[in-house]
């Protein structure tokens, strides 16, 4: 399969940013991938002994669309998130103490009635990321699924209200949710071992341009496939760099991994 698009989700339910090509390290998350969530309210998450927590405890798309209207980046070099909206930027220094007052300042403006307490950025600590599922270290949506999807339903479905790090194409339509336990080769030596099929919720019915709730995705899956399964969660074995335009190759059961190579 061709790789169309690679993206990362600096912060759980804010906006993506597209890569040209990354480095995926062995063992690790997809590079700059849920590195924040904003805590909604006390969420009881400890940086020093990090436990995944249901995503209800942080802002996030299945309940609070609102956060779909805005366009967010952050900047590797400086630390920096930078929040846009109504034609104005709010740039938030995420390792100080006066950018985390300026996170909430400005989320307590922006949704209000959202809030069940202090919305407050939560980072990542070394080893750890604000994932859906505790094993989901890259994700890949297969875009000719997410086409049959849109034929059935008779409306544009974006690619992007699945949030995944890697689309591809060039891959009959729901064929990778057969993939559990194969393995992939990229150019670089990178190999990636599917380990689940992503299972659907009600974040995937907003809109990622306008904010709106205009469909109903998970009910469409099962109506339309019997399951509510789009994209799969895969596992990095090899490390290495991938790029848009590059192939993953189906690795044979017999094929061992790289010498030397956890």
């Amino acid at each position: 399969m061709r790789v169309a698009s690679l993206y990362r989700y600096p912060v759980k339910g804010l906006s993506p940013e597209r890569l040209k090509r990354a480095d995926l390290p062995a063992g690790g998350y997809f590079p700059g991938d849920r590195l924040f969530a904003i805590e909604n309210g006390s969420s009881g998450f400890d940086p020093a002994e990090p436990v995944h927590q249901p995503k209800i405890k942080y802002l996030m798309l299945m309940r609070n669309e609102s956060l779909a209207r805005l366009r967010t980046r952050y900047e590797d070099a400086s630390g920096d998130l930078v929040i846009s909206h109504d034609g104005e930027e709010t740039r938030i220094a995420t390792g100080a103490i006066a950018g985390q007052e300026r996170l909430s300042a400005f989320f307590k403006a922006f949704m209000p009635d959202e809030l069940r307490g202090e919305p407050r950025l939560l980072a990542a600590p070394e080893g750890y990321r604000f994932t859906d599922s505790r094993s989901g270290f890259v994700s890949i949506i297969n875009l000719a699924s997410v086409a049959d999807l849109e034929s059935r339903l008779g409306v544009p479905v974006d690619p992007l209200r699945f949030r995944g790090n890697v689309m591809v194409e060039d891959l009959p339509a729901w064929a990778e949710l057969d993939l559990v336990d194969r393995e992939f080769v990229a150019p670089s030596g990178l190999r990636l071992q599917v380990i689940k099929r992503i299972e659907r919720c009600a974040a995937t019915n907003v809109d990622p341009v306008t904010g709106i709730r205009d469909l109903q995705i998970p009910k469409a899956l099962m109506q339309g496939y019997g399951h509510v399964d789009c994209g799969i969660y895969c596992r990095i074995i090899n490390g290495g760099a991938l790029g848009e335009g590059e192939r993953l190759t189906l690795v044979e059961a017999s094929e061992p991994a790289a010498l030397g190579v956890a």
